[in-house]
């Protein structure tokens, strides 16, 4: 796939205002999905990261983490674990409950997800507040893993959801 030379990832994240409630402002990246110069531009960058980091596995987060991740995986040579809302996975889980910008979740992974000291990249689409990401690392934990990076698509860092993972090596490609 031919990259161009001019692409700015930031001109394929749409503004929905408003949405999933009043006073949000939503980072719609459907349309850097939809493009292939683009999605191949953000995996490639995101992945090149991360060439030579003893990655074993590709974490990726419900369910938009999962339209990076499972094409970074592809790139880094390794398998992928989903980590889903709870009652979502089919088998035994690990679970944590955490805050949102907008309320509460709970996330699960499976419980044979990993093998002990296995080398975990955690993926998402945004980085918001940091709650997801922190959860998932804690999965990852609790499965006998560790957490060897993290990378984001979108940071938004008015949140301030990077002080939350100031343990952890992340990466974010664009910034708001």
């Amino acid at each position: 796939m031919k990259l161009k030379d001019d692409l700015r990832l930031e001109d394929f994240i749409r503004n929905v205002p408003d949405f999933p409630e009043k006073g949000i402002q939503f980072k719609d990246v459907t349309p850097l999905i939809g493009n292939p110069d683009a999605l191949g531009t953000a995996v490639k960058a995101l992945s090149g990261i991360f060439n030579g980091a003893d990655i074993g596995v590709v974490v990726a987060i419900e369910a938009r983490g999962y339209l990076l991740g499972a094409p970074m995986a592809m790139e880094l040579g390794v398998g992928l674990v989903p980590v889903r809302k709870a009652g979502k996975l089919p088998w035994h889980t690990y679970r944590v409950d955490y805050a949102l910008e907008y309320g509460s979740e709970t996330l699960e992974m499976h419980q044979d997800a990993l093998k002990e000291g296995t080398r975990a990249l955690i993926v998402d689409d945004v980085l918001a507040t940091g709650g997801t990401m922190q959860a998932t690392a804690k999965l990852v934990e609790q499965g006998g893993g560790s957490v060897a990076g993290m990378a984001v698509l979108i940071e938004l860092a008015f949140l301030k959801g990077r002080d939350k993972l100031t343990d952890y090596d992340l990466h974010s490609l664009i910034v708001f």
